[in-house]
């Protein structure tokens, strides 16, 4: 097994307020519904369980399902990282939601996100693998902007 890792790092002014924004993204159900490949979260206390549906790498797919913990500044701030317990695991993020609200009204909404994956596949598959990985995190991205967007727009 070999670890791969890709990282994302985005950032928008959201036309919601901090509070719509954060009551979506601590909502474990709906962040199923907003979060394209993603199959469930089973949420129990700071730990989230993440399944993810088949995920593309190279001429493979990938299924994997990982354990969180979450950590809360209410409002502010919540950072994710992988549970060190799941040695079993063979996926992973670090990373974090950033909001601040701003004098208009809309919320300055920060996502930093570092996947990481062990795949049965030599060290050399690293350029074309971290490239697949780059091109399905940045569709994800777009697509939970997306649906994010128009959640918060029915709300």
């Amino acid at each position: 097994m070999t670890q791969f890792k890709a990282h994302n790092h985005s950032e928008a002014d959201v036309e919601a307020s901090q509070e719509q924004i954060w009551a979506a993204l601590t909502d474990p159900d709906l962040l199923t519904k907003l979060t394209p490949f993603l199959n469930k979260i089973e949420a129990h206390g700071d730990r989230w369980i993440w399944t993810l549906t088949s995920i593309p790498v190279l001429n493979k797919q990938f299924s994997p399902t990982f354990t969180e913990v979450m950590t809360y500044e209410p409002m502010k701030r919540i950072s994710f990282s992988h549970d060190p317990a799941q040695t079993e695991d063979k996926a992973g993020t670090e990373g974090y939601y950033l909001l601040t609200p701003k004098a208009d009204g809309t919320t300055h909404l920060v996502i930093d996100l570092e996947v990481s994956v062990d795949l049965p596949l030599p060290r050399l598959a690293k350029i074309p693998v971290v490239t697949a990985m780059n091109a399905v995190m940045a569709g994800m991205g777009v697509r939970f902007a997306a649906n994010l967007l128009a959640h918060l727009q029915e709300t």
